[in-house]
């Protein structure tokens, strides 16, 4: 009886850990695509729960950009030279735009001025890295944070699924597809799954403009200080770009690297898939309650905004 009792205890406290790897080991499969991989993580956030909160964080950091390195073994440098011009005044000028009128918008609607700037960063930038980034320099609170990462997860959860809709609706090219998801999407994670699911092409142009929008993660770390008059803390220099450079350097350059390409692309793909995963357990209904209607709205009409924006450009001149 008292061994029934134990092993009914242990089966009661190690399910949701069952649970949890189980899921995990599925989207490792090549059926699942990113998109399906989010969708089951934030099925598991509202049923079962994430039984590791403090370990995901940090996976999912490293998980990414190991991901990010990988592709660039599928990529060529001349290829990546042209996409990255092209998209060069596309990136600047939507970042300028973005910060601005998240500025304004903030003000509009009496958000706290900390949280509107992380928003208007993670939008204008990569997500939840400028925010990461940003906050130590501006000094945010760990609620200022919490509530500008939420809103970013939320909107980029429904852009791995709204884009690629859109732009087949709108018969967009591989090229203004891979622009306009690179510049509209937050985080790398849904701008590489996004793209993904739209063709081979949009995918490249999308990792190559997207990598460079992130590295104005500096510029703008220097600008918070003087907007918030604090002294330049740690900023967080994303140095897996440099990797990534390298990874595609030996594969323009190196056969013996082109023909470990494509397997070092599949494992980036099924990388990414675990990562959506991870990201999706964290959408649990406590951290979405506490985002706030204000500052929900902001992020909302900033990112509407900015994509409907970016999207007439480019359709217009690409």
């Amino acid at each position: 009886m008292q061994q029934q009792k134990i092993r009914a205890a242990w089966i009661t406290d190690n399910t949701p850990k069952v649970i949890f790897l189980t899921t995990a080991a599925i989207t490792l499969l090549p059926i699942v695509q990113p998109p399906v991989a989010l969708l089951l993580g934030f099925a598991l956030a509202q049923t079962t729960g994430n039984p590791f909160p403090v370990a995901t964080p940090r996976i999912t950091h490293w998980l990414l950009q190991l991901s990010i390195i990988g592709m660039g073994f599928g990529m060529n440098v001349h290829s990546a030279l042209k996409a990255g011009s092209e998209g060069f005044l596309f990136t600047i000028t939507a970042i300028t735009a973005t910060l601005l009128t998240g500025a304004v918008l903030g003000k509009l609607l009496g958000v706290d001025k900390k949280t509107a700037h992380l928003i208007s960063c993670g939008t204008a930038i990569c997500g939840g890295s400028a925010i990461a980034a940003i906050a130590p320099v501006m000094k945010a609170g760990e609620k200022q944070i919490s509530v500008a990462l939420g809103i970013i997860f939320l909107l980029n959860a429904l852009a791995l699924f709204i884009f690629p809709v859109v732009g087949h609706l709108l018969h967009l090219s591989q090229q203004q597809f891979g622009l306009w998801c690179a510049i509209a999407i937050h985080d790398t994670s849904s701008v590489i799954g996004a793209a993904n699911k739209y063709g081979d092409e949009a995918l490249q142009i999308a990792t190559t403009v997207k990598l460079s929008r992130a590295l104005w993660i500096i510029p703008v770390a220097f600008i918070t200080t003087l907007l918030f008059k604090t002294d330049a803390g740690k900023i967080k220099i994303p140095w897996f770009i440099g990797i990534f450079v390298v990874a595609m350097l030996l594969n323009t350059w190196v056969p013996l690297v082109q023909q470990a390409g494509p397997f070092m692309v599949q494992s980036a793909k099924t990388g990414l898939s675990l990562t959506l995963f991870l990201i999706g357990t964290h959408l649990s209904r406590a951290s979405l309650q506490g985002i706030g209607r204000k500052p929900l709205l902001q992020g909302v009409v900033l990112w509407v905004l900015i994509s409907i924006a970016t999207l007439i450009a480019i359709c217009s001149l690409v």
